[in-house]
C-alpha cells in the first residue's frame, strides 16, 4: 500500500511537469511550486508574535560561481495573532524556513515535503503546518533597555565622515557647543563661532539648514555629527568652501518603549536637566525629549589699541568684566506613521526659549599722546540687559519605497520661525584720573526686537539604474524674512528723559528666496566607483529701511554648481577618493543691515547692504586605508579659492551716533581668498579599554582684501590638533580625555552667527587685517555606572582645565593696532547623573529605515 500512494504521487507530479511545459505553463521543466507551509510564532511566555519576520531559503546550484548558495525563496511578515502563510513553495529539494525578531535567538528549520522514506502509509502533503513556533529570548534588558554593540567612532562615506557622538561623556549637561570640541575636522571658538578649515561651515540639524546656533542645541540630544568638506550637488550649495555640518538628533526606533532621564550642576550653580522618551508599537513611532540649561557664563577680556589715525595718536587700553545668568528650554515632539509597507509619515516640531540677563563692567583708560607729556582720561561703563528669544519648527516628511529594491520618493516641508527681544541701560561715570572723582555722567539704553521666519520644500527621487547605478533628482525651494527693530536713547537731564537718537537707530526688514534643482548620477565598476552632480540655484535678496523707505535689493541669475567624486578601491582595505566641487556663500542679515552699533565706541559695528555672494571652488584628494584590529587612517589634501570673498574690515567711516569720524567694524567684498593643506585623521583600538581619534590639519590661507589703502597681509601656514582619548577602567569607570591645538592662524573669513545671538561679535574680527595667536585647552570626564545593567551613571566633567582656551588676537591697519584677548568659563566643572530605562517587547515590529520586501526580511536575520 505504502508503494502505490508513493507511485500515485511522484505520477501526479510528473503530469504536473508535463503541463507545465507546455505553451502557457512554467517553461523549463522546474518542479511545481504548490507547497504550503504555515504556522504560529509564540514568545517565550506564549504570547502571539505579529510583524514578525518568517522567510524561505532553498540550497541551489549558482551557474556563475559554480557553487551552491542559500536563496531567498519567500518571506512573510507575520499577523496580529502570530500566524504566518507561505505559499507556492518548491516541493522538490529541502526548504530552509528562518524566523527572526528583535531580542530572540534565531530560529532555524528544515523542512521537506517529499522524503525519500516517508512513512508507512501516508502520502505525501503539500500543505504542512508547523505548529507553534516559540521563540527564546536572547536580549539583556536593562530597565528595558537594550545592550548593543557600540557604533564605530567614524564611519567615512564618499561625500562626509560620520562621527558618532552618542557616548562622548566630556559634553553631557552641555550644548553642542560642547560637543564640537570632540569632532575632529571643526574648530570652535568661546564665542561659539564654529569653523572647518579656517572658515565658517553651515549649520544643519537632521538634514536640513538651521538658524539656531549652537549653545542652543542640548548636547544630549545629539546622536552623530555628519561633517561634509566637499558636499555632494544634493546639499545646499551655500556655505561657502568650508561645506557642511550636519547635527542627527535622536531619534529612537527601537521596539517597546525606552527613554532616560538626567539632570545636572555645574559649579556655579548652574542646573541641567531633561528626558528622552520613546514608544514604538504597531504604525506608529512616537519621539519625545525635552531639556532645560541653565548657564551662568562669565567672560574677562581685554582690549589694547593705538589709534594712529589722529594727531597726536590715542592709547586706549579697555577691561571688560561680564557675566550672563540665564538658561534656555528645548523641547522636540515626533511620530512616524507607517501607513504601508511601503510608506511612511513624518511629523516633528521643536520649540526653544532663552533668557537671558547679561551684565558688564567696562573700564577705559585713555591717554593722549602729546609730544610733551600724555593726557589721561578714565571712564566706567555699567551695562544691565535682558534678551528673550522664542523659536518654533516643525517638519512634515513622506517617504515612500517602491517596489524595486533602492528606489524610493521622499517629500519634506521644514518651517521655523521666533522672535527675540533685548534691552540694555549703560550707565557710564568718567574720570580725570583712575580712582578720583567723576566729573560726568551719560546715561544710554538700547532696546530692539526682532522676528523672523523660515519655510523649505523639498522633494528627492532616487532610481537604482543597473546592477550597481543609481540616480538621484530633487527640487528644493527656500523662503527667508528677516525684521529687525533697534532704538538707541540718551538720558537728557534738561527734560530728565531719554530722548531717541535717529542717528543711530534702525528698522530693517529682508525677504530673500532661493530656488534649486539637482540631478545626480553614481555607479560601481569593479572597485572604482563614481558619483556626479549638478545643481543650479537662483536668488533673490530685497531689504528695506523702514523708517526711511530707502530699499536694497539683489537678484542672482541661475548659477551651476557641479560636483565630481571618483573612488577606486585598492588591495589591503585601502581606498583613494578625489572630489571637486562648487559653491556659494550668500551675505546673511547681520552682514548686510547697514544699523551701526555704537555701545561700544572702540568697536562700532555696522553691516553692508551691498555685499554680494562668494563662489568657492574646492578640490580635495583623500587616502583611506584600515588596518589589522580596525585601526583607520584618512588623510587628505586639498585646494580652495574663493572669488568676492566676504570678510570682516575694519575702516575710517562716520559714526552716526556722534557724526564724527571713527574706526567702525563693517563687511566687504574682498578680492578673493584660499586655502591649502593637508588634513589627517586617526583612528585606532589599542586594547578593548583604550580607543583614540586624533585629527591633524595643516593649512596655508591667505586674504586678497584688494584695498588700496591697506597693506595685505602675507599668506600664512598654521596647525590646528584635536586628540579624543576614551578609557574602560575598572568598576565600571569611563575616562575621557580631549585636547585641541591652534597655532598662529589668519582670522577666519566669515561667521555665520543664528537667530537669537544677536549682531555678530566683531571685535578685531578682521580677516584680512589680523591674525589669532596660538592656544590650546584640554578636557577631562569620568564617569562612572552603577546596578547590574549599568542604567544608571554619574559623570563629571572639567573643560579648559589649564586656563588656555582663549581669543588673542592682533589686528591692524593704516589706522590702528590693537591686542584683544578675551576668556570664557575656564576650568568649569559639571557633575551629570542619568538613568535610563524601558522595555523591548520583541512583539512589536521594528521596521527598517531603508529597503523594501525581500530586503527587510534578510536585514532581520543578520
Amino acid at each position: 500500500m505504502q508503494k502505490f500512494l508513493w507511485l500515485i504521487a511522484m505520477l501526479t507530479i510528473s503530469l504536473q511537469l508535463s503541463a507545465q511545459q507546455r505553451p502557457g505553463g512554467f517553461a523549463g521543466g522546474k518542479p511545481p511550486s504548490i507547497g504550503r507551509l504555515y504556522g504560529k510564532i509564540l514568545d517565550n511566555e506564549g504570547k502571539p508574535m505579529p510583524y514578525t519576520s518568517v522567510i524561505v531559503f532553498q540550497n541551489r546550484f549558482d551557474s556563475a560561481t559554480r557553487t551552491k548558495k542559500d536563496v531567498l525563496i519567500k518571506g512573510v511578515i507575520t499577523q496580529n495573532n502570530g500566524e504566518f502563510n507561505l505559499e507556492e513553495l518548491p516541493i522538490i529539494g529541502p526548504l530552509v524556513l528562518k524566523v527572526s525578531a528583535t531580542g530572540f535567538k534565531p530560529y532555524s528549520q528544515v523542512v521537506s515535503f517529499i522524503t525519500k522514506k516517508p512513512a508507512p502509509g501516508t502520502m505525501p502533503s503539500f500543505d504542512k503546518d508547523l505548529g507553534n513556533i516559540k521563540l527564546t529570548s536572547d536580549i539583556s534588558q536593562l530597565q528595558g533597555v537594550t545592550v548593543t554593540a557600540s557604533k564605530p567612532l567614524m564611519k567615512v562615506d564618499m561625500d562626509k565622515k560620520v562621527f558618532n557622538v552618542e557616548k562622548n561623556i566630556s559634553s553631557a549637561g552641555g550644548t553642542a557647543l560642547d560637543v564640537m570640541k570632540n569632532v575632529p575636522s571643526v574648530n570652535v571658538d568661546i564665542d561659539g563661532n564654529m569653523t572647518m578649515r579656517n572658515a565658517a561651515p553651515q549649520l544643519y540639524i537632521d538634514g536640513r539648514p538651521t538658524t539656531l546656533t549652537l549653545d542652543q542645541i542640548p548636547a544630549d540630544a545629539i546622536e552623530s555629527v555628519e561633517v561634509m568638506t566637499a558636499p555632494s550637488a544634493k546639499y545646499d550649495a551655500s556655505g561657502g568652501g568650508a561645506g557642511i555640518v550636519n547635527i542627527v538628533l535622536k531619534k529612537n526606533r527601537k521596539t517597546g518603549y525606552n527613554g532616560n532621564l538626567r539632570a545636572g550642576v555645574d559649579k556655579r550653580g548652574g542646573i541641567n536637566g531633561g528626558a528622552d522618551f520613546n514608544l514604538r508599537q504597531g504604525k506608529l513611532n512616537l519621539t519625545a525629549s525635552g531639556m532645560i540649561n541653565q548657564m551662568r557664563d562669565r567672560t574677562t577680556g581685554k582690549t589694547d589699541r593705538y589709534d594712529i589715525s589722529h594727531d597726536p595718536d590715542i592709547h586706549t587700553l579697555q577691561e571688560n568684566t561680564s557675566k550672563s545668568n540665564g538658561g534656555f528650554m528645548f523641547g522636540r515632539l515626533g511620530a512616524d506613521y507607517f501607513a504601508t509597507n511601503r510608506t511612511t509619515l513624518s511629523i516633528s516640531g521643536i520649540r526653544v526659549h532663552g533668557s537671558f540677563k547679561p551684565s558688564s563692567i567696562l573700564d577705559i583708560n585713555t591717554d593722549t599722546l602729546f609730544s610733551g607729556a600724555p593726557t589721561t582720561a578714565f571712564s566706567r561703563r555699567v551695562t544691565s540687559g535682558h534678551r528673550v528669544f522664542n523659536g518654533t519648527g516643525l517638519v512634515l516628511g513622506m517617504k515612500h519605497l517602491f517596489p524595486h529594491e533602492g528606489e524610493e520618493l521622499t517629500v519634506d516641508a521644514n518651517y521655523f520661525g521666533g522672535n527675540a527681544k533685548n534691552n540694555s541701560d549703560y550707565n557710564t561715570d568718567f574720570y580725570n584720573i583712575k580712582g578720583g572723582a567723576v566729573t560726568s555722567n551719560q546715561l544710554e539704553k538700547i532696546s530692539g526686537n526682532g522676528k523672523m521666519r523660515n519655510i523649505t520644500a523639498q522633494t528627492d527621487y532616487v532610481k537604482p539604474i543597473g546592477a550597481k547605478g543609481k540616480l538621484e533628482a530633487g527640487l528644493r525651494a527656500n523662503f527667508r524674512h528677516i525684521e529687525n527693530a533697534n532704538y538707541n536713547y540718551l538720558f537728557n537731564e534738561a527734560t530728565d528723559q531719554y530722548d531717541l537718537t535717529s542717528g543711530n537707530t534702525s528698522n530693517y526688514k529682508n525677504n530673500e528666496s532661493v530656488y534649486a534643482a539637482y540631478l545626480t548620477f553614481s555607479n560601481s565598476i569593479h572597485n572604482f566607483s563614481y558619483k556626479l552632480g549638478l545643481r543650479g540655484e537662483s536668488s533673490k535678496y530685497t531689504g528695506e529701511l523702514i523708517q526711511t523707505g530707502q530699499q536694497f535689493s539683489n537678484s542672482y541669475p541661475t548659477s551651476l554648481f557641479p560636483t565630481i567624486f571618483l573612488s577606486q578601491k585598492l588591495k589591503h582595505d585601502q581606498e583613494v577618493q578625489l572630489s571637486a566641487t562648487r559653491r556659494i556663500n550668500r551675505p546673511n542679515f547681520f552682514q548686510l543691515i547697514p544699523f551701526a552699533d555704537s555701545t561700544d565706541k572702540l568697536n562700532i559695528t555696522k553691516g553692508n547692504p551691498g555685499l554680494v555672494p562668494e563662489f568657492t571652488q574646492s578640490l580635495e584628494l583623500s587616502y583611506l586605508k584600515t588596518f589589522k584590529g580596525n585601526h583607520t587612517f584618512l588623510g587628505s589634501v586639498y585646494y580652495k579659492y574663493t572669488d568676492n570673498t566676504i570678510t570682516s574690515y575694519i575702516d575710517r567711516q562716520t559714526d552716526p551716533t556722534t557724526g564724527n569720524t571713527a574706526l567702525i567694524n563693517t563687511f566687504i567684498n574682498a578680492k578673493g581668498s584660499y586655502t591649502t593643506g593637508a588634513e589627517f585623521t586617526v583612528q585606532n583600538y589599542f586594547t578593548k579599554w583604550w580607543d583614540m581619534s586624533t585629527n591633524i590639519n595643516m593649512y596655508n590661507s591667505k586674504v586678497d582684501a584688494g584695498q588700496t589703502d591697506v597693506a595685505n597681509q602675507k599668506a600664512l601656514w598654521s596647525v590646528f590638533g584635536k586628540l579624543n582619548s576614551n578609557f574602560k577602567l575598572p568598576a565600571a569607570f569611563d575616562l575621557q580625555l580631549t585636547a585641541t591645538y591652534q597655532s598662529k592662524t589668519n582670522l577666519p573669513i566669515n561667521t555665520n552667527n543664528g537667530f537669537g545671538g544677536g549682531p555678530p561679535g566683531m571685535e578685531a574680527q578682521s580677516s584680512s587685517q589680523g591674525y589669532i595667536r596660538s592656544f590650546y585647552g584640554i578636557d577631562l570626564a569620568l564617569k562612572k555606572s552603577f546596578l547590574k545593567t549599568k542604567a544608571l551613571s554619574a559623570t563629571i566633567g572639567v573643560s579648559d582645565i589649564f586656563r588656555t582656551r582663549k581669543t588673542d588676537q592682533y589686528s591692524y591697519s593704516a589706522y590702528f593696532t590693537q591686542n584683544y584677548t578675551r576668556l570664557r568659563n575656564p576650568q568649569m566643572i559639571r557633575l551629570n547623573i542619568a538613568y535610563r530605562f524601558g522595555k523591548i517587547d520583541a512583539s512589536l515590529f521594528k521596521r527598517k529605515s531603508q529597503g523594501s520586501g525581500n530586503q527587510g526580511m534578510m536585514d532581520g536575520i543578520q
